[in-house]
């Protein structure tokens, strides 16, 4: 990769960041993810009920793959940020703001990708060679130059679901300094 690429974790400002449904017991999640939806304000609010358990479902086949190809991650649920800034990201939130973490503070033993959204990623069907994968930060770049960034040539959705690549910090320690 020409320049590194910096993870972008965008949420709202009135929240704070690194807030994670993840985090909760199976219970508290669902009552927050209810009163989103409830709510009705922001994109979170067009989830389904079983949101949590199919999220839940999907990180645990994330974390089995990052550990078969070496990842250490030291908890079992991810924090997640961009790979490079999405503008489109910010109109999910009411009042969006954003961190971002230096490539140089996403340790490779704790740092997984997909190539889009972990949901789209593990749950499309077609033929792509990235669906149902998980990357490490050596194989990121590779992907990058075979495919592009999907927020420069999906901006619009039209072209996928993939609009961004997903960066899932599977260490609280990594993000601590920015909560």
């Amino acid at each position: 990769m020409h320049k590194k690429l910096n993870g972008y974790h965008y949420f709202e400002k009135n929240v704070g960041p690194f807030r994670n449904l993840s985090s909760l017991s199976q219970r508290e999640a669902e009552a927050v993810s209810q009163q989103i939806r409830q709510e009705g304000r922001v994109f979170a609010a067009k989830r389904s009920s079983d949101y949590i358990t199919i999220r839940r479902r999907l990180e645990h086949m994330a974390y089995e793959k990052f550990i078969a190809k070496g990842g250490k991650p030291a908890q079992d649920y991810p924090h997640y940020l961009t790979l490079g800034v999405c503008p489109w990201l910010e109109s999910w939130y009411q009042e969006p703001d954003h961190i971002i973490v230096p490539w140089e503070e996403l340790p490779a033993e704790v740092v997984s990708f997909t190539y889009g959204d972990l949901f789209p990623t593990m749950r499309y069907e077609d033929d792509k060679s990235y669906r149902k994968q998980v990357y490490t930060k050596d194989e990121i770049d590779e992907l990058i130059q075979t495919y592009g960034l999907p927020q420069d040539w999906n901006r619009t959705g039209k072209q996928g679901p993939e609009r961004y690549i997903e960066v899932q910090v599977w260490d609280n320690e990594v993000i601590r300094a920015y909560r």
